[in-house]
């Protein structure tokens, strides 16, 4: 799982100091006083009878501040009753994370592996709605490939995101990241999209390793923001945030402004999938790849397994020890490049690849096939 472990911020106190004494601050004494004197004297001349604010109109007002619909806080206020927090408790412990209703009878897209303790292991799933009302969930089905995941409340006439489309969505774009970071729910946070296409890994455990062709931007996301929704500037969901960048062995923790989301349209696929089979298919070349490989490109195993037999890369020529290095145009750098890219893809989806074999570079078409359970 990438989420680092959570560090506190720490906070100063404010603090004054007074000045010392001088010539100048017996001045002003002097003239405090003769101040406190002719305010004594208009107070008395008040209290003995007089009519120094008879007849004043003491007016009272309030100022109105108008927050246009695609301002941050009127985007804000839309989705916000959407947003829910999830709390697991399981016999592996407890956690917290986010999702949003995209369906107004009680359905709720979150990250599997906000919910993956009590798949595997039983437990309670609640989820406290924006207006703190709590139910218990049940899991409709979950993926662990895509890590993403539908749960269900007995709940109607809820308030359902809109889903918009992450491929028109353009480096620079602003958006906002919602959820519950660090069981904070309701948290807003404002940022860019910085990337797109972003290899990443994600997960709650070496067997249920994800692996996303991420939105990546600057929003804040933090521990407890996986599964909430990274909306753009018309409040429709662009993502499904999912994943933030670590240092490694480093101190720092949090959000360090690189924070990454499950593109919307490939979550509305899996989740369709979710709700009506209960489990999700994804698209595959039939090769085994070597993911120790250091060097520029994916090699497919040199195993004699490494080319699945009658898969689409086997009737497209392919062999054990090629390189793939180019998939649709897209340079592929590493294995992960090239899983991802191809999980971006449809089953039955046609796709162009370049590969290298003994120094000499080939090119071919390859089909697409669902992966088998």
């Amino acid at each position: 799982m990438i989420f680092p472990r959570v560090k506190r911020s720490e906070h100063s106190l404010p603090w004054w100091e007074s000045g010392s004494k001088s010539k100048s601050s017996r001045v002003s004494i002097v003239l405090v006083a003769l101040l406190a004197s002719s305010i004594g004297g208009l107070l008395g001349t008040t209290a003995t009878g007089g009519a120094l604010f008879q007849g004043a109109n003491l007016v009272s007002s309030s100022s109105v501040i108008e927050r246009a619909p695609d301002s941050v806080a009127g985007i804000a206020a839309r989705v916000l009753p959407s947003v829910v927090s999830i709390a697991t408790r399981g016999s592996g412990g407890s956690g917290t994370g986010s999702g949003f209703i995209i369906d107004s009878r009680g359905l709720i897209l979150t990250n599997n592996h906000v919910i993956a303790s009590v798949a595997n292991s039983g437990g309670t799933l609640r989820v406290r709605l924006n207006n703190g009302d709590v139910y218990n969930a049940k899991i409709i089905g979950r993926d662990s490939s895509y890590d993403l995941a539908v749960i269900k409340i007995v709940a109607t006439n809820l308030p359902a995101l809109q889903f918009g489309d992450s491929d028109k969505i353009e480096v620079g774009d602003s958006v906002i990241a919602i959820g519950s970071p660090l069981g904070l729910s309701g948290t807003v946070t404002l940022g860019i999209i910085s990337a797109k296409n972003r290899p990443v890994t994600a997960g709650g455990s070496a067997s249920e390793n994800s692996f996303i062709n991420a939105l990546q931007t600057d929003a804040a996301i933090n521990p407890g923001n996986s599964g909430g929704p990274l909306v753009d500037a018309t409040g429709s969901v662009i993502g499904v945030n999912s994943a933030i960048a670590s240092l490694g062995s480093s101190s720092q923790t949090g959000s360090i402004g690189l924070g990454f989301a499950i593109p919307i349209n490939q979550a509305r696929k899996t989740a369709e999938q979710l709700i009506k089979n209960g489990k999700a298919t994804y698209p595959i070349l039939g090769v085994s790849l070597d993911m120790s490989y250091t060097g520029l490109g994916a090699l497919v195993s040199k195993s004699a397994s490494g080319v699945m037999a009658g898969g689409p890369a086997q009737k497209a020529g392919l062999k054990p020890g090629d390189i793939i290095f180019e998939f649709e145009k897209r340079e592929i750098n590493a294995a992960e490049d090239l899983i991802v890219a191809v999980r971006a893809k449809n089953v039955g989806d046609s796709v162009r690849i370049k590969y290298q074999r003994d120094g000499k570079e080939f090119s071919t078409t390859i089909i697409l096939v669902a992966a088998k359970d």
